[in-house]
């Protein structure tokens, strides 16, 4: 981890803040529909927005997750398809990149 300390704090700070995001759209998901059929079918269409933007969210939970993992591993800051180094300024930009900007290209 040495090097990455900070991106690994963002990363992390990012992961909770994830996480709180996803609690509150499930919380949401799980109250009681109303009464009304005709307010049901709004909320019906609500509840599908939110599971789109929930499945968002994990996605984006799993990438940070798998960035702290390369960090934990030694791996992070090289480019999967190439092997270079990945510049540390995409790193801070891009903080869950796995290549460098030749691969991502």
């Amino acid at each position: 981890m040495d090097g990455y300390t900070d991106i690994a704090a963002q990363l992390e700070a990012r992961l909770a803040e994830l996480a709180a995001r996803v609690e509150r759209i499930e919380d949401d998901l799980r109250s009681p529909l109303d009464d009304d059929s005709e307010e049901q079918a709004t909320e019906c269409a609500d509840d599908e927005a939110l599971e789109a933007v929930d499945d968002v969210l994990r996605a984006e939970a799993a990438e940070v997750r798998a960035a702290l993992a390369r960090i934990a591993a030694g791996t992070y800051g090289t480019c999967s398809n190439c092997g270079e180094d990945i510049p540390r300024a995409r790193l801070e930009a891009q903080p869950v990149a796995t290549h460098c900007i030749k691969c991502a290209a």
